[in-house]
């Protein structure tokens, strides 16, 4: 919240009132700081144990394999979402997230004996993929039902650079705890950072009712999860949205996430505080984009933007990849943080506006199974890099995801390109 307000006040008055207008609500308000806590504590946590996977086994495929069950629950997301709908998405994420306390607390439990090792890290991964990933589900729901619909576009923004920050402070945070007083004492402070998350989003919901989503719980559970998938089938510019969304996780994300141990180590010889400043380069880029969109706000036609952003991320990405040295790659990481959340704020805000109150945990629930499409890229990379080479591996990975953009791009123009298309529509009912 601090740093948000210290950036908006070198804006223009009537800007600065724009990218502030969310954090007058107080479900907002108690919100942007329980992210940027869970997010923080999450990008640590990753840091700290894909270094540990790393160096322990010495294998880029069990790097993969560790990064891949982060998001083993991705398929369950259309089901949170509904569950969202049906019993309160606030309710759900507190519960949520005081899993994400307990487990952090048993592997500081480990930590500190010395029986942290791959087999009990393994375990834990596929306890918080089964969960994790429906996180932002929850939170992007809640926000479209907690401030008005003409401040969404502003607020996904400023939400936006919850995940930014915490990318930046993050592992720049877990490498250096970490060399300072031990891994124990560092999973202490993730445990905290959970904890202090939860009673945030507790404290967010204080004197709001839940209010059903209109329809929700007259049919059975399974009915509603597919009418929601259903919804998404037959509305072109949802389909479009979707498909974006597999590409974009199968090709781009895997080389600035999951292999960025594996770049950081063995394509530049850094060591764990190196890794953390790459990471914090693209996260450096990505805040700026948030904090863009958030200032454009209504302004930018949501599906155009994120069309030509899936491009330009690719390119920035095909670059980073063939600098020679790191600070030429942390440069284009940058570029490529800008260019990510220009595309993914404006998908998110269009897939929000088009699926209304009734379907929005249901739709967005099934965009986070598109997020499924990581794992699968990660397991394809990790099993290619050993077989052709990491560089040959990336580059197919940029081309391939620039050829489909434009592929999705014009098969679905009509729903996507006119100003006059719904996944344009820069007001809401515009």
């Amino acid at each position: 919240m601090v740093v948000a307000r210290g950036l908006a006040a070198e804006l223009p008055r009537e800007r600065r009132a724009v990218i502030l207008s969310p954090f007058r609500v107080r479900g907002f308000l108690f919100q942007w700081p329980a992210d940027l806590l869970t997010n923080c504590a999450i990008e640590m946590e990753v840091l700290m144990l894909g270094w540990f996977i790393l160096t322990e086994t010495q294998s880029v495929l069990l790097l993969t394999v560790f990064a891949a069950l982060r998001y083993l629950g991705t398929p369950l997301a259309p089901a949170f979402g509904m569950a969202g709908d049906k019993f309160g998405h606030r309710r759900l994420l507190c519960a949520m997230r005081a899993s994400y306390a307990l487990t952090a607390i048993v592997m500081t439990g480990l930590a500190f004996t010395g029986m942290l090792g791959p087999v009990p890290i393994f375990v834990a991964a596929v306890f918080a993929g089964a969960i994790k990933p429906s996180d932002l589900v929850m939170r992007n729901v809640l926000i479209a039902t907690i401030v008005p619909a003409e401040q969404l576009m502003t607020a996904m923004g400023a939400a936006g650079t919850t995940s930014d920050l915490s990318r930046i402070l993050g592992p720049l945070a877990g490498a250096a705890i970490v060399a300072a007083i031990g891994l124990g004492p560092a999973f202490l402070i993730v445990s905290i950072g959970y904890t202090a998350a939860c009673g945030l989003t507790a404290l967010g919901g204080q004197g709001l009712a839940h209010r059903r989503a209109e329809g929700v719980g007259q049919a059975s559970f399974v009915r509603e999860v597919g009418d929601g998938m259903r919804y998404v089938w037959h509305t072109p510019c949802l389909h479009a949205g979707m498909w974006l969304a597999v590409l974009v996780n199968v090709t781009v994300i895997p080389l600035t996430g999951g292999l960025m141990p594996y770049i950081a180590k063995e394509v530049y010889g850094l060591d764990r505080f190196g890794l953390g400043c790459l990471l914090a380069c693209f996260s450096a880029g990505a805040f700026c984009g948030s904090v863009g969109v958030g200032v454009l706000g209504s302004r930018l036609p949501a599906a155009r933007t994120f069309l030509v952003a899936v491009l330009v991320w690719c390119a920035m990405v095909q670059i980073y990849i063939l600098m020679p040295n790191p600070v030429g790659a942390g440069i284009f990481l940058v570029l490529a943080g800008i260019a990510q959340n220009f595309c993914q704020v404006p998908l998110f805000t269009m897939l929000l506006r088009v699926a209304g109150e009734r379907y929005r945990g249901r739709v967005m629930g099934v965009r986070m199974m598109a997020v499924y499409g990581l794992p699968m890229g990660l397991l394809a990379a990790g099993w290619a890099i050993e077989r052709i080479g990491f560089t040959a591996t990336a580059i197919g990975y940029c081309v391939g995801g620039f050829v489909l953009t434009l592929a999705i791009a014009i098969h679905w123009r009509a729903a996507l390109w006119p100003l006059s298309a719904i996944a344009n529509a820069r007001r809401p009912g515009r």
